[in-house]
């Protein structure tokens, strides 16, 4: 295993970390609470036996049974191998006590009686504001200080604006957890806000460097471009390595749901290491990501000039999130982003087919028309 600077924190990770969100269920979809508890076991007790020395879980993952199964796994000694991470469900906080109660059912989920670090999961702007306003650091502080946990950071979806503004508003965050992948270098933190946070001290820890696995599985158009990889590659290997060439990014998360996928991600992150990818190498990846985007169908630009609708309808983002789902042919993710991180009027099923915004748009994009359609796959 190769290891990185996890920020100012004085420890090194692993470049391989366990992120539990997609463990192999009874349905053989990855979702929901009916976890194949004994491979999971397996799998996540072969990873950090591989070396790996970050584990990753929240309090919705698997509704709940990702960190039950987390905590099983972390018996016989293997907890004291690892750094424990998991997150605070800060949409749920209604009160500042509320923080507190999920934390103490978290920790007997988890058999613990420390979290090493303790994030506030899924910031955005407004969510941040809602933080500030219940004083939720100042519990998390405290957790600090008796030793429940030992470090605050944060895990992140919005736009940059956003990112720079929760990054500068406390003193404290010793970590952030983004999406980042060689496909979302301009989308939300993207590659500014990854080298903003690093600049600033903080671990960086990415998530979704695969995409939920959509660029281990890229469509034909896109594999056949991969497939010239001069040393033999697979997709998954070659974006995996791509992430780890970054020096700010610590520790890259896979949600990996078979012990193969254990077995080749320990091989991928053995070969890693920043300034191992050469001109070439981005070459390649730089074909593959022309490839993707000339699957987008809709010409948005996310200039903004949109908005605002009079009706609140985020329609760069709808735009976004239909594209995001035509170009990797799965709108599975698109479909999970859409409900759970737009508030009902920002979604295109509230156009009222106003208009307004197709005189301002500069690409004649037939909004009134797309609306629907957008909410026909997202809303699906």
């Amino acid at each position: 295993m190769r290891f990185r600077p996890f920020g100012r924190t004085g420890w090194d990770v692993s470049a391989l970390g366990f992120g539990c969100m997609r463990l192999p269920t009874k349905d053989g979809r990855g979702a929901g609470d009916q976890v194949e508890a004994e491979e999971s076991i397996a799998m996540i007790r072969a990873a950090i036996d591989g070396g790996v020395n970050y584990v990753d879980t929240a309090y919705p993952y698997h509704n709940g049974a990702s960190e039950v199964v987390l905590g099983r796994a972390l018996r016989d000694g293997y907890r004291d191998k690892v750094r424990l991470a998991t997150k605070s469900p800060v949409w749920m906080l209604q009160k500042a006590e509320d923080f507190d109660d999920y934390l103490r059912e978290q920790m007997t989920r988890l058999q613990a009686e420390h979290i090493d670090y303790y994030l506030l999961h899924a910031l955005n702007g407004p969510r941040w504001e809602s933080m500030r306003k219940l004083e939720i650091l100042r519990r998390a502080e405290n957790a600090v200080r008796d030793g429940r946990i030992g470090h605050i950071g944060f895990s992140f979806h919005d736009g940059y604006p956003a990112f720079e503004k929760i990054v500068d508003g406390y003193s404290g965050w010793e970590l952030c957890q983004i999406q980042y992948n060689y496909m979302d270098t301009e989308n939300q933190a993207g590659t500014k806000g990854l080298r903003y946070a690093a600049a600033k001290g903080l671990a960086v820890v990415i998530m979704e460097p695969l995409l939920g696995g959509r660029l281990a599985n890229p469509p034909a158009a896109v594999a056949e471009i991969l497939a010239g990889d001069a040393k033999g590659r697979t997709a998954a290997d070659l974006a995996l390595q791509w992430v780890w060439d970054q020096p700010e990014a610590a520790t890259a998360l896979s949600g990996m749901g078979s012990l193969a996928q254990v077995q080749e991600n320990l091989g991928s992150a053995e070969r890693s290491g920043v300034g191992s990818f050469g001109p070439e190498d981005f070459a390649l990846i730089e074909r593959a990501r022309s490839a993707y985007r000339e699957r987008t169908v809709i010409p948005c630009t996310r200039c903004g000039y949109c908005l605002p609708c009079p009706n609140g309808v985020n329609i760069p983002r709808n735009f976004e999130l239909a594209n995001d789902a035509a170009i990797h042919d799965d709108p599975a993710v698109p479909r999970l982003l859409y409900d759970r991180f737009l508030e009902e009027n920002e979604r295109a099923g509230a156009c009222v087919q106003c208009g307004e915004c197709e005189e301002k748009c500069p690409q004649s994009i037939p909004i009134r028309e797309w609306m629907p359609k957008v909410h026909k796959v997202l809303g699906g």
